[in-house]
């Protein structure tokens, strides 16, 4: 199968430029919101499926990057120094010598698409000129064309892919038009051009023959106006197909319904038409509930033959897929690959209880807890003792099990997160705290707890420095447990009771202010 292996952008949407290098299975994109993972979906899309219709329609103001405006209106106005769009996708090397090239912007002789969005200067160089002096402040995104091409530098055409591909986007999936773009696009993968041709010109012949036939006797009795059927492009085979399951069209079922129909669909195997090559899914998340979401991790993780390309907000999509084939966009070093992850430390996050794992690879600063007592009233902790909110700090609180922190904290060094990791010390500082920890942090992570073996817990600190609150709270009512041993069995429902009625006065134990002082430098 002809897999992608890389695609390379310059001013395409926020991009002035950008190299990903794809594996040949499954590609996870994440990251926040703004980051670009739709935009690398759609040059793909654009790229393979070379339809100058979509690029139009899309806009080439849309697509075009306005750095790249500003930049050329900011300086000298000539034709030399217009921007330009180009999107080259490097595929595997094959037997087509059609793709085998050097027109990408590295230069480097393989095969490979381009899309290029270029200003028409043969025809309208000239009039561009005049244009610019006229209004300064005016690009003209008019005289621009989308051209299509190998890196041999030979025409791609769409009836013509190399990699047959399909782009399933959840955001738009219960439109009319989507339901048909994509009715189309499978109506076109699974048939031949001059298969596809010959039905077409069939499903014309039967409409025309049920209008001479059928219409007769009522047309007879109408005189000059007579009734007819359409058979323009915008009423033809493609436009009346509908796919259905159960005989309901699958645009009639629900929205998380169609997203996993769909998706299905697509990437079942079709051996003689050599299996679908790539396929798209911009957040297939959405509309899905956890059943559904894990039905279709599971479909996803099963596939065999067909490139996946993944972009999600969701830790369970990105986890269960294996978090070495995620993708991260952003700025500055935290923009790669997860694949130098460990595979012990993929694997767990796999198999490991729903978790927190993209809220942190997405985050600057964390503070982790391990357990619901502290999550639950950190926050409060945070804005006390720093007079902000962690959020207004971008630091994120998240609670992990206590079997984790070293997982977590692989995954920062990774990423160049710096972490706060509050945990218990079980009794024994130094070897819990200090010896267990010691291969694992690095410059930007740091544990903290209590060095006291006496304060082993969060609830025992919690109540030795706010005797008198946490007395005058849980003290009513005690038989048989005192007020520390009730807390130390009921700890979120105690955290909460103390966030809810005695926050004024709560003092956060010694080693979490220390966090908070030690996160916000």
């Amino acid at each position: 199968m002809p897999a992608i292996k890389k695609v390379v952008l310059e001013n395409f949407k926020s991009f002035d430029a950008l190299t990903l290098q794809f594996d040949p299975g499954t590609n996870v994109l994440i990251g926040d919101n703004e980051t670009g993972k739709s935009s690398v979906l759609l040059a793909l899309d654009l790229t393979l499926s070379a339809s100058r219709s979509r690029v139009e329609a899309i806009g080439y103001e849309a697509l075009l990057n306005q750095g790249a405006v500003q930049k050329f209106l900011a300086g000298p106005l000539t034709l030399d120094r217009l921007p330009q769009v180009i999107v080259d996708v490097f595929l595997e090397e094959g037997n087509d010598q059609s793709l085998y090239g050097t027109q990408n912007l590295p230069g480097t002789q393989t095969d490979g698409l381009r899309m290029s969005i270029i200003p028409l200067l043969e025809e309208f160089g000239p009039t561009i000129v005049e244009l610019l002096k006229a209004n300064k402040d005016s690009f003209p995104y008019e005289y621009y064309t989308v051209q299509f091409s190998t890196f041999s530098g030979a025409p791609h055409v769409s009836y013509r892919r190399p990699v047959k591909h399909l782009m399933i986007d959840s955001s738009r999936i219960d439109t009319e038009y989507a339901a048909r773009e994509y009715t189309r696009a499978v109506f076109g993968f699974h048939t031949e051009v001059p298969d596809r041709y010959r039905l077409e010109n069939q499903y014309r012949q039967g409409k025309e023959t049920f209008g001479r036939e059928n219409l007769k006797v009522l047309n007879e009795a109408l005189g000059d106006y007579q009734f007819a059927l359409r058979t323009s492009v915008r009423s033809n085979l493609e436009t009346d197909l509908v796919i259905t399951k159960g005989g309901i069209p699958i645009e009639n079922r629900g929205k998380g319904e169609q997203c996993f129909i769909k998706t299905n669909f697509a990437l079942q195997k079709h051996e003689a038409k050599e299996g679908l090559h790539a396929l798209l899914l911009e957040e297939p998340e959405n509309h899905l509930s956890h059943t559904n979401m894990k039905r279709l991790v599971e479909r996803l993780a099963n596939t065999a033959g067909t490139q996946l390309f993944i972009a999600t907000h969701s830790s369970h999509i990105c986890a269960r897929l294996d978090l070495r084939h995620a993708l991260l966009l952003g700025t500055g070093q935290k923009a790669g690959r997860l694949k130098d992850l460990s595979e012990t430390t993929a694997n767990f996050f796999m198999k490991a209880p729903d978790n927190n794992v993209l809220e942190f690879a997405l985050s600057r600063r964390v503070i982790l807890v391990e357990g619901d007592a502290e999550f639950i009233l950190m926050e409060h902790f945070y804005k006390r003792h720093a007079g902000n909110t962690p959020q207004a700090d971008d630091i994120h609180i998240i609670s992990i099990g206590g079997t984790s922190f070293k997982r977590y904290l692989e995954l920062g060094k990774l990423l160049n997160i710096k972490v706060a990791a509050i945990r218990d010390n079980d009794g024994d500082y130094q070897q819990n705290c200090v010896a267990n920890y010691k291969d694992d942090l690095y410059n930007l992570a740091q544990i903290f707890a209590d060095p006291d073996p006496a304060r082993r817990t969060f609830e025992i600190g919690l109540y030795l420095d706010n005797q008198k609150t946490c007395n005058d709270l849980f003290a009513a009512g005690r038989k048989t447990l005192t007020v520390q041993d009730y807390m130390l069995k009921n700890k979120a429902d105690v955290a909460f009771e103390l966030l809810t009625q005695k926050t004024a006065g709560l003092i956060a134990p010694k080693y979490i202010q220390e966090a908070i002082e030690w996160i916000r430098a």
